[in-house]
This record gives structure tokens, C-alpha cells and sequence, in this order.
């Protein structure tokens, strides 16, 4: 038997990766491989949660649940972007 993985994934990847691109224009500093750790920090600091569908997840949840995710994003975020530019300026120094 054959088996398909390919959309397994981790549902924050994406709402990472989106966030941290959108957010860049804020951090004009920061060098694609600096982004790229602050999506590694991020992702480290959120649960793993694997869907092969977004839509699925999505559907599941409460609106209590979905706005839990938000403010979690919001938090991992700023910790994330605050860490990299932290360690970025102890390494020029």
C-alpha cells in the first residue's frame, strides 16, 4: 500500500510564515535569514498541531479556541522578532 503525506502539515507554518512576511516591512533590518529564525522561534514556541486540511482544523473550532490562536501568534511573534533582534545586536557587538 502506497501512502500520501504530502498534505500533512503543521496548521501554523502558514500563519506564521505570513505573519512574519507581513511584519518584515516593520523590521527593514532584519535579513531573510534573520526571518527565517524568527519563524523557527515562533514555531518552536507554539504547539505542534498537523491537519491535512486548514478548512478542517478551522471547522472544529470553537471561536473561543480560534481567538486563543490569535492572541498566541500575537505573543510568539513579538517574543520571536524581539529575540532575533536581540541576539542579531549582542553578535555585532
Amino acid at each position: 500500500m502506497v501512502f500520501n503525506f504530502e498534505q500533512v502539515h503543521n496548521y501554523y507554518e502558514r500563519l506564521v510564515f505570513e505573519e512574519v512576511a507581513r511584519r518584515s516591512e516593520q523590521y527593514q533590518d532584519f535579513s531573510p535569514d534573520m526571518l527565517g529564525d524568527v519563524a523557527c522561534v515562533a514555531l518552536n514556541r507554539l504547539p505542534a498541531r498537523y491537519v491535512r486540511h486548514d478548512v478542517d482544523l478551522m471547522f472544529y473550532l470553537t471561536e473561543q479556541e480560534r481567538h486563543a490562536i490569535e492572541l498566541s501568534l500575537e505573543e510568539v511573534l513579538q517574543f520571536a522578532f524581539g529575540f532575533v533582534l536581540e541576539r542579531s545586536t549582542k553578535a555585532a557587538a
